[in-house]
């Protein structure tokens, strides 16, 4: 299924029918909403009667466009219309890796309508660490060429990264502005996430402020959080968030 934003942008999109709040899931950069992560919620909001929404940010898997057209601001107004839309009232965040930084600020920015934040290895305001960390290269191909690349440990050759999403990355910084966080939190990272390290992590947890904000250390996970005790741990968090006194 699509939904088309109020800006022209197609997103496809998987929902489940059920009881709320509606379980959001937002993927990480250059995934999509058909990985093992979203497959395993899927299976337990259906058995559970819970309803769910899936879809694909612009650029990303069968939605419109390609990744180097798009940046932060962009992914957070697909996901706030397609919210809105799909799964207007309250609702529970569960965002993964650039997921994390768009749940974050969706979290930071409408507080009245997240019921709960689920984030698997959380990524904000990781193109601030990328410039950080460039070199005289890289800022002439970000100057010259208008991107960077780097290598991937994935299907699909080097990523590549836009001005446009260094250029909106900055103008979406969580970790440079207060970060107030009303609903339950469960933040959730390995020790072996080389994309995101662990001192990010608790750089977060040691920014937010909030009543009830927990960060779970898993040894030896990466990145990618899927495996079976890590997908259970998940949706563990998940659960407790959702079926809370704040749900």
């Amino acid at each position: 299924m699509f939904h088309t934003t109020a800006g022209g942008r197609r997103l496809a999109h998987d929902r489940i029918e059920g009881e709320g709040p509606v379980i959001v899931f937002i993927h990480g950069f250059r995934s999509d909403r058909k990985g093992t992560k979203v497959a395993a919620l899927s299976d337990r909001c259906r058995a559970e009667g819970r309803a769910m929404l899936a879809f694909d940010l612009s650029g990303h898997g069968e939605s419109d466009g390609s990744v180097e057209e798009f940046g932060i601001s962009d992914w957070v107004e697909d996901a706030t219309d397609i919210i809105d839309a799909l799964a207007p009232g309250r609702h529970v965040l569960v965002g993964s890796s650039l997921g994390g930084w768009l749940s974050l600020l969706l979290a930071r920015d409408r507080p009245d309508r997240v019921a709960g934040l689920v984030t698997i290895a959380a990524a904000p305001d990781f193109t601030r660490r990328m410039e950080g960390e460039f070199s005289e290269a890289d800022r002439a191909d970000l100057a010259g060429k208008g991107f960077v690349t780097r290598p991937s440990d994935y299907e699909g050759g080097d990523y590549v990264f836009s001005r446009r999403l260094f250029d909106q990355g900055a103008d979406n910084l969580v970790l440079a502005e207060p970060l107030t966080l009303p609903m339950p939190v469960r933040m959730l990272q390995g020790t072996a996430d080389v994309d995101v390290p662990m001192s990010e992590a608790l750089r977060l947890l040691d920014h937010a402020t909030g009543p009830d904000i927990r960060l779970t250390l898993v040894r030896d996970a990466d990145h990618r959080f899927s495996a079976p005790p890590q997908l259970q741990l998940m949706l563990s968090a998940i659960a407790e968030v959702a079926t809370g006194p704040g749900a």
